[in-house]
């Protein structure tokens, strides 16, 4: 009869395995603008720049033209243009601007830390 091995998890390989899975979370994002204003493509091009630097191939950018989809902002409570919605990884947050103040993007799609001054 062959004997079974089995494998004893330790706390340090729940440890290893929780540090490999972090930073892995799938950003869904939407960004609601109005037309093809300035403020709208620049909201558009800071979002994207910060994204593809922090966030690389992990995240989803759905732009939505609130000119085209009028319906769609009182569906997501939208009262300001350029928004910034992000779904998921939870919490839920809304960031509104033309996304220029990289720290204040960087925070509120917690991917920076709040520091005390």
């Amino acid at each position: 009869m062959k004997e079974k091995k089995t494998k004893v998890k330790s706390p340090i390989d729940d440890f290893d395995l929780t540090i490999s899975k972090q930073g892995t979370d799938k950003y869904i994002l939407r960004l609601y603008i109005t037309g093809s204003t300035i403020r709208s493509v620049l909201a558009i091009t800071n979002l994207k720049k910060i994204c593809e630097e922090y966030l690389e191939g992990r995240y989803e950018l759905e732009v939505i033209d609130l000119y085209q989809h009028p319906s769609l902002a009182k569906g997501e409570q939208i009262i300001a243009a350029p928004t910034l919605i992000k779904k998921l990884p939870l919490p839920f947050r809304r960031i509104i601007g033309d996304m220029s103040d990289k720290e204040r993007v960087l925070l509120g799609l917690d991917l920076k830390e709040v520091r005390d001054k």
